[in-house]
Parts: structure tokens; C-alpha cells; sequence
């Protein structure tokens, strides 16, 4: 056995150990109804180690070393069949199993990988792509479900394990849960924005690996009302993401409702709240072992903290913040607004909102599940309302939302959006 294959083995031994050792994932706290108190005081991260698995008698290579990579073990079971091992960055961790790995081989061929995660099930569909930035899903004659669950929602209802079919080259294939937006490709992305002579892009702070958290400036700089958007608190929920980019782009373009809207607001967007836990190819936390959804009373992470004193310093100067939306992704396209009850008169734009796009977008039901409990904060929507008075949504896409319908999503919710503001 050569020091290559012994050092592979090894590595596969102590990630299936970590893994009996660690506490069980649990589904909580994952809901935007209620604000359950949880401690935000940094734990342990299990840094998952990077680079290229090469299965020499195979003359075929693995590798997570990209950003949003995540790839951690994997064994060949022989006949062009492999197994692969996903953990969690730490525990107890919401169930959101992301894996982004590519594959290729010396002698192209075809191969079939079996998927397995740590005290988990497969929620996301693969997706596959020869370039790491245009993404198809998984053909289903080439997928096949092992154990599927039960029920029609949730991680109960999916398959416990999966097979897919890759035909692999010397080229790289990339295979992942979702889409892959890390820092770099995000920010290239704010700078294309940023060629508009009223659009700017700064840093408000960094993350605890000092990452840049990037903001967007759309201001002509006569306006003292604003709206505030965040995303990717949570790094696997790329759907979110994605609308909040046409919903971006919307706010952002040449329309002469844009244009009027620009008159009248200011915008100031971070698109990626979370981008070491982006990076890492984290299922759920920043690097400090935080769901950072639940650290808007006690800011005990920098990311959080960022925000927040920009908030405060932008209200310092004189500015009101009229709406905030913070978008997410779960199961199914879901708002969550705070219950009238609580908001009163002042929560009417938010339900007249999603009334709005509703009525505009009749072929794919939203629920709508409003929070009765906004004390103590904890989460982004109740923190921005109670500490800076404006009605504010956490805006939840589905994992498998159709990309062309989340884009006209994005755009739909922008208009209206507007329409509402400018009454």
C-alpha cells in the first residue's frame, strides 16, 4: 500500500469517526415563526480539509479545493462505482447538506456516485456543469432515489441516499447541490452593478476569516428614505439568492419606474452575509459555528455586527429605512411578514405586497406564515423592526423553484415594490 492510498484510508476513518462523535443534526430552529432563543456565542468548527483525491489504480481524481467547495471522503467500490461522504461543518446544524464537488478521469468512461451524509438525507437535487458557472440538473434517467422518504415536505419526505450516472473526462465536471455564487463570483457581480454612475460597492466590515462583507450603494444623494436587503445568511440557499438578484437588477435598472423609485430611496443591499460559510461550503453556519439568523439580538458575530452599525450609523445621519427584505430558501416559496396583530397600520405595504405579486403571478402558490413573536429579536426581519421601525420579510424561495420563474419572481416583487413606495 503506497503513502498516497494510506493517508486516503486514513482520512476516511477519522471523517467517519468525527462524525459518530458529534451530536445528532436536529431539524430546529429552522422556521421563521417563532423566535426561539439560541445561544450565538461562537463553537468548534470542523474545517473540512481541501484538495484532490486521486484513486490511482482508477487513474480518476476528486477535488473540493473552489470556493463552495465541499467534499469530505470517499471510497471505490469497485466497477466504476464510488461512494462519497458529506458532514456538517459542526452540530446541532439545520439539514441543509451541501456537496459541491468536480471529478475527472484519464480515461473517460462512465461512473456511477453514490451520495451519503452525516445523520441526514438528500434534499437537493444535483446539479452538474463543465464550467463551474452555467448549471443543469441531473438528467432522471441518470439519478436514482435509495430509500425515499415519506410525506411530500420536508427532509423526512427525501431519499436517504442517491446514485447518479457521470460521464467523466479530462475535462472537470462540477456536481453540487445548487448553483455556485462564492465571494468571488458574487462580487463580480456587485462590480457590474457598479458601472452605474449612482451605484457603488464598500466594505462595512469582515467576516471572521476576513472576508470582505460588500455593500451596494444605489444613491443619487438627495434621498433620506432607504430599503435594506441582505441574503445568504444561510449558505446553501442559493434560490433566495438568486431572486434577490433580478430583484436587485429591477430596482437598479433603466425603467422609468426605476428611475422615479431612485428619486425618491435610496438602496443599500448586502447580497452575501455569510461569505466564509459561502466558501467553506458550509450546510448551515458561518465559521464561528453560528447560524447567523439568530444573532440579531445578541450580535455576537462579526457579520451581524456589521450591519448593524451601519444601520445605526446611516439612521445617524438623518436616514429612515421604509422596508427591509431578507431573503432565504427552504422547501417552498414562503413569506414570512410579522402578523398584523403586532405591526399594525404600519405592516399594511408588506401584505399589499405580497397580495400584489400574488395577484400578478397566479401559477405558483406561496404560503404566507406572519410571526406572532418578534421579542427577543433574533432573527434579521423582527431585529429590523423593532430596533429601526420598518415593516420588513423574510422572502423564502423553494430549493427547486424553476431559475426562469425566480427570476420573474425577483423582478415582480421589485415592481411592486416600487408601485407601493411611491404612493
Amino acid at each position: 500500500m503506497n503513502a498516497r492510498k494510506l493517508i486516503y484510508i486514513t482520512f476516511i476513518f477519522i471523517s467517519f469517526i468525527a462524525c459518530k462523535n458529534q451530536k445528532p443534526i436536529t431539524n430546529g430552529y429552522q422556521g421563521q415563526g417563532k423566535s426561539a432563543v439560541v445561544s450565538t456565542l461562537s463553537k468548534p468548527v470542523q474545517k473540512q480539509w481541501k484538495g484532490i483525491w486521486s484513486l490511482d489504480e482508477d487513474n480518476l481524481f476528486f477535488s473540493n479545493d473552489f470556493e463552495s467547495g465541499r467534499l469530505n471522503g470517499i471510497t471505490s467500490d469497485g466497477d466504476n462505482h464510488y461512494t462519497v461522504l458529506i458532514t456538517a461543518e459542526n452540530t446541532p446544524v439545520n439539514v441543509s447538506p451541501w456537496y459541491a464537488f468536480k471529478v475527472w478521469s484519464k480515461n473517460p468512461r462512465t461512473i456511477t456516485i453514490k451520495m451519503t451524509y452525516q445523520d441526514s438525507r438528500s434534499r437537493y437535487y444535483p446539479k452538474i456543469s463543465l464550467d463551474g458557472e452555467n448549471f443543469k440538473v441531473v438528467d432522471s434517467i441518470n439519478y436514482t432515489a435509495i430509500n425515499n422518504g415519506s410525506g411530500t415536505f420536508g427532509i423526512n419526505a427525501a431519499p436517504e441516499f442517491v446514485e447518479i450516472k457521470v460521464n467523466v473526462s479530462e475535462n472537470p465536471t462540477y456536481i453540487t447541490a445548487q448553483e455556485l455564487y462564492g465571494s468571488t463570483r458574487v462580487k463580480k457581480w456587485i462590480d457590474s452593478l457598479s458601472t452605474k454612475n449612482y451605484i457603488s460597492n464598500y466594505e462595512i466590515g469582515s467576516s471572521r476569516e476576513k472576508r470582505a462583507m460588500n455593500l451596494i450603494e444605489v444613491s443619487n444623494g438627495n434621498n433620506k428614505k432607504a430599503v435594506i436587503v441582505i441574503s445568504r445568511q444561510h449558505p446553501p440557499e442559493v434560490t433566495g439568492f438568486l431572486a434577490m438578484k433580478s430583484f436587485i437588477e429591477t430596482l437598479t435598472g433603466d425603467s422609468p419606474k426605476a428611475q422615479i423609485f431612485r428619486n425618491n430611496f435610496d438602496l443599500f443591499v448586502v447580497p452575501l452575509m455569510n461569505p466564509d460559510g459561502v466558501d467553506n461550503g458550509n450546510w448551515r453556519h458561518n465559521m464561528g459555528g453560528i447560524d447567523l439568523n439568530r444573532d440579531w439580538q445578541d450580535f455576537n458575530q462579526p457579520e451581524t455586527q456589521s450591519v448593524r452599525d451601519f444601520l445605526i450609523k446611516k439612521e445617524a445621519e438623518g436616514y429612515e429605512f421604509v422596508f427591509g427584505a431578507d431573503f432565504h430558501s427552504t422547501w417552498d416559496d414562503i413569506y414570512y411578514p410579522i402578523d398584523s396583530t403586532i405591526i399594525g397600520k404600519k405592516g399594511d405595504i408588506v401584505f399589499n405586497w405580497i397580495e400584489n405579486i400574488t395577484k400578478r403571478l397566479p401559477q405558483k402558490h406561496t404560503n404566507i406564515k406572519p410571526s406572532t413573536e418578534i421579542k427577543p429579536t433574533m432573527v434579521s426581519r423582527n431585529y429590523f423592526y423593532v430596533n429601526h421601525g420598518m415593516p420588513a420579510i423574510v422572502f423564502e424561495l423553494g430549493d427547486n423553484t424553476p431559475r426562469d420563474f425566480l427570476k420573474l419572481k425577483g423582478k415582480v416583487a421589485a415592481e411592486e415594490l416600487m408601485d407601493l413606495l411611491l404612493e
